[in-house]
């Protein structure tokens, strides 16, 4: 009988808890709070409430509201004021995205042979060309494996060459933590890669350790997808039943030896982890390489990567991902950092011819951004998942943008690509699958989620008890408190009571609810995409 799966994360600055405790974080109750004044129905006088709470107590903030139709400002508190948006920069560059790329934007991966063909045998080099395609999986690799075979071929007398010159060799972005290295939400960016899963986790591997049969043997582990790119140096004990759980897996700095140590119980769940490699474009060589001799295709030479594929080689195979449109659900529902940094890169090398690069990237972003009435001089981005400290946008910016894409022909698209509040699923919901159950707010908002260390932000639209659709933007910083979720759900359930001439503020729950983490974006199973 199989053991259920338990996701851990040991890092103390990214504690998850189950989604109950996301919920009791963000429980909401109705009317104003003990102590309010009764008199006090105005929208302004609502929000002003809500953000008095005391976990905000030395923290800053930007809110705005205004009517999603004519623009018209329902509330604003320091509206220009630039905070850390943490994930809410995903939705600028998502707009790019959509706007640059183009909604039907697919990213092929080739490979092309710099040589001849003689019977069964290519002499010359094999190159696997990427074009920054974030979502490639093994199988993906393994049906252009699978069109080499079944051509006839049978052995390659050259190299096998990964092609990753469409992007530069930047492979983290500005400010990106050092100890956030081997965690899955700030993987290596590289135009070629490989996702172990349908969550497109690219450049990670899954590292599953289950615990022996009895104390003293060595737990079981295994990796996903099966690859001899990273090595397991397995330092991990099973401990009697009932003893303490302490299983760490983490990769060393500049390699790809990944460690598991602590203490397993028997009888005990199995822990599982995503943990980046080192140089993704040797890991989706690797992958490629081996799926090739699956298929009874041996490649003669090494693998050497980074070397541009030479003008007039032959096209042996293709994949194409899936369009950009689609991609927008796995991208903002589950706030994928690397989906971001890819979209950005490939808008860099679009604006310019030149390899894409963050520079390049965010600077086409801006131009974008300039003809949605977002005012580039008066924000800073530097990547474009926002988990750089250096990004700093405030609540008015958003507005311009959540109102200006309404007339876009990709907005019905990029909208759907929104987390919904306690709507159920991961391609549903989202990061906000278990925030605003029971209260007006559910499946009424589609918003986009923020968390950092002392940032968090909620940025979207929501319908008023009238129908009437409203935009808006709450960017909260520098408080010291574990969450601030229930605030901004509280402000945003405030929101979706109100009517035209009526708002009571709706009541956090008390800050005693909110445990370790939950100011952070859980997706699925996994800590948080920042």
């Amino acid at each position: 009988m199989s053991r259920p799966v338990r996701r851990v994360n040991h890092r103390m600055r990214h504690w998850i808890w189950p989604a109950v405790f996301a919920v009791a974080a963000a429980g909401l109750s109705f009317g104003p709070p003990a102590g309010a004044d009764s008199d006090r129905s105005g929208l302004p006088e609502a929000i002003d409430t809500i953000l008095g709470d005391p976990r905000m107590e030395g923290g800053t903030a930007s809110v705005v509201v205004a009517d999603a139709a004519s623009g018209d400002i329902l509330y604003q508190h320091r509206p220009s004021g630039r905070l850390m948006p943490a994930s809410n920069t995903k939705l600028l560059t998502s707009a790019a995205a959509m706007e640059l790329l183009g909604p039907g934007h697919r990213f092929t991966t080739d490979v092309l042979l710099d040589g001849t063909r003689r019977g069964s045998v290519l002499h010359g080099d094999l190159y696997l060309r990427g074009t920054g395609d974030p979502t490639t999986l093994v199988k993906d690799y393994d049906g252009l494996a699978a069109k080499i075979a079944d051509s006839g071929v049978r052995r390659v007398s050259g190299r096998l060459v990964a092609d990753d010159t469409r992007f530069d060799a930047h492979r983290v972005g500005d400010t990106w933590g050092g100890d956030d290295e081997s965690a899955y939400y700030a993987a290596q960016i590289s135009a070629l890669s490989v996702a172990p899963d349908t969550d497109y986790d690219t450049g990670t591997v899954i590292v599953e350790v289950a615990p022996g049969a009895k104390a003293g043997e060595r737990p079981r582990v295994s990796v996903t997808p099966k690859t001899d790119y990273v090595d397991i140096d397995l330092r991990a004990t099973t401990v009697a039943a009932g003893g303490a759980e302490t299983i760490a897996v983490e990769r060393r700095h500049g390699e790809n030896t990944i460690t598991v140590s602590g203490t397993a119980p028997a009888g005990g769940d199995t822990t599982k982890e995503w943990v980046t490699v080192w140089e993704p474009t040797g890991y989706a060589a690797a992958v490629f390489r081996d799926a090739l001799a699956a298929r009874g295709v041996r490649v003669s030479g090494p693998t050497r990567t980074g070397k541009a594929t030479p003008e007039g080689a032959d096209r042996l195979a293709s994949h194409d991902s899936m369009p950009v449109k689609d991609l927008m659900v796995p991208f903002m529902k589950l706030s994928n950092n690397m989906h971001a940094e890819s979209l950005t890169k490939a808008m860099g090398h679009k604006a310019t011819g030149r390899p894409g690069s963050w520079r390049d990237g965010v600077a086409a972003i801006g131009g974008y951004l300039k003809t949605a009435g977002v005012d580039p001089g008066k924000i800073r981005q530097v990547d474009g998942s926002g988990l750089s400290r250096k990004d700093n946008v405030a609540a008015d910016q958003y507005i311009e943008l959540l109102r200006s894409v309404q007339g876009e022909p990709w907005f019905a698209d990029w909208y759907a690509s929104l987390p919904v509040a306690c709507a159920p699923g991961k391609f549903e919901g989202g990061t906000l699958r278990s925030r605003m159950c029971g209260t007006p707010a559910a499946l009424n908002v589609h918003a986009k989620t923020g968390s950092l260390t002392g940032a968090s932000a909620l940025s979207g639209y929501v319908k008023d008890k009238d129908g009437r659709e409203l935009v808006f933007s709450v960017i909260l910083n520098n408080y010291l408190p574990s969450s601030v979720k229930a605030l901004e759900d509280a402000i945003v359930v405030t929101l979706a009571s109100s009517t035209a001439d009526r708002a009571e503020p709706v009541t956090p729950r008390s800050a005693r609810a909110a445990g370790p983490g939950a100011d952070v974006e859980c997706s699925w199973r996994k800590p948080a995409r920042c």
